[in-house]
C-alpha cells in the first residue's frame, strides 16, 4: 500500500493594521520587499506576499479602498492593536484534495469547517482562485486552516524570495489537545507549552532578521 504523506505548511498569516506601512517596515528590516497581492473583494482586506521557498508569508490588512464588509473581516483584523501572527494554512499532499482531507479530519473527530471558494485580482488584472476552510482561529490560531490552490500556481513560487523562515513556533497550554487537532488534519509539528496559545516566527533576509 502507498505511504500516506503529510499535509504541509502553505503560508503564515501576519495581520497588520496598515499594509503600506507593514511592507515598508518588512523591507527596511529584511531587505526584501513583499509584493502587493491584491484585494479580497467583499471581505474588506488586501494583502502582500513574500516567499520562503516552499511556503510564504501573507501580510493582510484592512483595505481602505473597499467599503466595510457585511460581517467582520477575517483573522480578527477589526480588533488589531498592532501586527500579529494570527494563524497559518496547510495544504493537502499533492495526491489528496481538500475535500478528502476535510472528510478525513471529520472522521478523526475534528471539523475544519465548510470549504469556501475564494478569489482575488492581482495588480496585473489576473484573477486567482482557490478553496479553503474558512479560518476559525481555534486555540489562538494554532489550529491551521486548509487551503487548496487547485490549478493555480502556488504563491510561494511567484512571490518575491530571498527571505528564510528560520523558526516557526506554536505554543499552547494543552499541547495534547492541540496535537489531536493537528493529527486529524494529517499535519505534525513540535508544540511547546505556555500559559496561553501563541504563534511566533523568525525570518531572515539579506539585511537582517525580523520577529513576527
Amino acid at each position: 500500500m502507498p505511504t500516506s504523506r503529510m499535509a504541509v505548511i502553505d503560508h503564515l498569516v501576519y495581520a497588520v493594521p496598515a499594509l503600506d506601512q507593514a511592507i515598508e517596515h518588512f523591507e527596511s528590516v529584511t531587505g526584501v520587499r513583499p509584493a502587493f497581492g491584491g484585494a479580497h473583494t467583499g471581505l474588506g482586506t488586501h494583502n502582500a506576499l513574500v516567499s520562503f521557498g516552499d511556503n510564504y508569508l501573507e501580510l493582510i490588512a484592512p483595505d481602505p479602498d473597499q467599503p466595510d464588509p457585511a460581517g467582520p473581516r477575517p483573522f480578527g483584523i477589526d480588533d488589531l492593536y498592532g501586527p500579529a501572527l494570527v494563524t497559518f494554512a496547510i495544504r493537502p499532499d499533492t495526491d489528496e484534495t481538500i475535500d478528502e482531507l476535510v472528510l478525513k479530519a471529520k472522521r478523526a473527530g475534528f471539523d475544519p469547517g465548510e470549504i469556501v471558494p475564494m478569489s482575488r485580482r492581482q495588480p496585473n488584472g489576473k484573477e486567482l482562485r482557490w478553496r479553503l476552510t474558512f479560518p476559525k482561529l481555534e486555540m489562538g490560531g494554532a489550529v491551521p486552516f486548509i487551503i487548496d490552490w487547485g490549478r493555480t500556481a502556488l504563491p510561494a513560487t511567484t512571490a518575491p524570495g530571498g527571505v528564510d523562515l528560520v523558526n516557526f513556533r506554536v505554543l499552547d497550554p494543552n499541547p495534547p489537545a492541540l496535537r489531536k487537532a493537528h493529527d486529524a488534519l494529517n499535519y505534525t509539528m513540535e508544540i511547546g507549552n505556555a500559559s496561553q496559545p501563541s504563534l511566533g516566527a523568525s525570518v531572515k533576509g539579506p539585511r537582517g532578521s525580523l520577529e513576527l
